[in-house]
């Protein structure tokens, strides 16, 4: 058994450079890989893993665990082995000591990739065939499918002033939001979309705030986001709509100035991730669907 040590940060560009490798289908860049490990709201550094060979990381997996529902649920955020010393059981060895940790937190369920606030891809792409079998023969089971969207920004405006101009007319204006806004913001996501708060909170870190608001009577009343999450890369979301204001058009309109910001910063594609309703987005702004991820859970 190979000698499994805590992450520490002198060893990111070990990480970098074994992601970046194994992770053909993705792009990594040090900054992204520290936003996913480091700066991760609830970053556990006990439960990051690494195993070196010769001073090298050869083997990487990051747990970090989220209370959701009131259940508690571990997750493997990324994991990664140097091709020479894959099916060597090195990432078995990994997770064994990952699992006793997470049970040592009384988490009741385990899941991989696809954490909420902080992530880099909701599940696992089922071209990363090694990680599919890893998931299986560790008892993991598929319980749900997803996907990514993108949108071509080459060649294309988001203009929405006139449909704008005729919700002003029922006293409903949307704008970008300001500093000033935020205690309200943060009100509103609480109360009706509190497992967003993260990704929301962070869209004052963008300059300018990557997130526009709509507001019935001077209330919020709906929201969408960019730039919460992979940091640069042009991942939309979230979003989402008081129930009192459903069906006015609102969210395509919301929509539309995340991805006119999008462009605006010199970007050429928008990532929508974990999507739900796929003919919304494609109806809207012809979003087409880019990666399918499968999701696997197993209960511990």
């Amino acid at each position: 058994m190979k000698n499994i040590k805590v992450f520490s940060e002198e060893d990111l560009n070990d990480v970098f450079e074994l992601c970046r490798q194994s992770m053909v289908y993705d792009t990594f860049t040090e900054t992204l890989l520290r936003e996913k490990i480091i700066e991760d709201p609830q970053h556990d550094p006990a439960l990051v893993l690494v195993i070196k060979e010769k001073g090298k990381v050869i083997a990487f997996m990051d747990g970090v665990t989220r209370k959701i529902n009131d259940i508690r649920i571990g997750y493997i955020k990324l994991m990664a082995v140097d091709k020479q010393w894959r099916r060597k059981g090195i990432a078995s060895e990994l997770y064994s000591s990952l699992e006793k940790k997470f049970k040592r937190r009384k988490v009741q369920k385990v899941r991989i990739y696809d954490v909420p606030f902080n992530y880099f891809m909701p599940g696992i792409d089922p071209r990363y065939t090694a990680a599919i079998s890893f998931a299986e023969r560790h008892g993991f089971r598929r319980f749900a499918d997803t996907s990514n969207m993108a949108v071509d920004l080459t060649d294309r405006e988001f203009r929405t002033g006139q449909e704008e101009k005729k919700l002003a007319k029922e006293n409903i204006i949307i704008r970008r939001a300001g500093y000033e806004d935020h205690d309200n913001i943060m009100k509103f996501i609480d109360k009706h979309f509190p497992l967003w708060r993260a990704e929301v909170e962070n869209t004052f870190l963008s300059l300018p705030i990557s997130l526009h608001i709509a507001l019935l009577n001077g209330d919020i009343k709906a929201f969408s986001a960019h730039n919460g999450n992979n940091f640069g890369t042009g991942w939309f979301g979230p979003m989402g709509t008081h129930p009192d204001l459903r069906g006015k058009g609102i969210g395509g309109i919301l929509l539309k100035r995340c991805l006119q910001d999008i462009k605006t910063w010199g970007l050429s594609k928008s990532i929508i991730p974990w999507v739900g309703p796929v003919s919304f987005y494609a109806r809207t702004v012809g979003a087409v669907v880019e990666r399918v991820f499968w999701r696997y859970e197993k209960e511990i």
